[in-house]
């Protein structure tokens, strides 16, 4: 578990494809004093397994799962990705609640200055962007934003400058590709709700409609 705020932005120091597995290796100024065999760190939001570290870079394999789904395996050499420990449980979630476990990607569609803050705008897909709520939390590339709107398949963010400079946001530019993650308790909101499938059981709007509550 993670909260969305970014501890590193480290460097892409190699990804290795080949026969069904993968890894990467990844240039961090994190404390390696700290870390420890089998820990999680996200990588741009998706949470992966240290299997090895030490002089400033870590290893983790990448399943056929997370290359399918994340951003990771276009990643170039060279590429900075945000960076995040797993949560203590005494640690102030300064964020929110993220998994590590990205839903899908999204395309940046708008990049506009506005202020001292910017607005970024993606566009992803409906199953994903039905989960997307105004007001709401996402992580986008594993960081913690609040959603500033949403427009069928589209959704925007503020960007303040803070975040901007130490997170990948910086480099990314309109056209690019984001991991996405939405939030937590949304999705087992519209799993009990049934969502787009009439054939669910639990809690629906028509239970909840016969009991007084809507």
């Amino acid at each position: 578990m993670f909260t969305g705020l970014i501890e590193d932005l480290g460097t892409l120091a190699e990804l290795r494809r080949g026969g069904g597995v993968a890894s990467v290796t990844i240039a961090t100024a994190l404390p390696m004093a700290e870390l420890r065999l089998g820990e999680s760190i996200a990588v741009n939001g998706a949470c992966l397994t240290v299997t090895i570290f030490g002089a400033g870079r870590f290893t983790a394999d990448v399943s056929p799962e997370t290359l399918e789904k994340t951003t990771i395996a276009s990643l170039q050499r060279g590429a900075r990705v945000n960076l995040e420990r797993a949560l203590r449980l005494s640690d102030r979630l300064g964020g929110h609640l993220v998994t590590g476990h990205v839903d899908g990607q999204a395309r940046i569609v708008e990049r506009v200055r506005q202020g001292n803050a910017w607005c970024f705008g993606f566009q992803c897909d409906s199953a994903v962007s039905r989960l997307i709520v105004a007001k709401g939390s996402v992580a986008v590339d594993g960081i913690s934003l609040t959603v500033n709107e949403v427009l069928d398949d589209r959704f925007t963010v503020m960007i303040i400058p803070h975040t901007l400079e130490q997170t990948s946001l910086a480099g990314l530019q309109v056209g690019g590709q984001v991991n996405i993650e939405t939030d937590l308790i949304g999705k087992y909101v519209a799993r009990l709700l049934g969502a787009g499938d009439q054939r669910a059981r639990g809690v629906t709007l028509d239970l909840l409609a016969k009991s007084g509550f809507l």
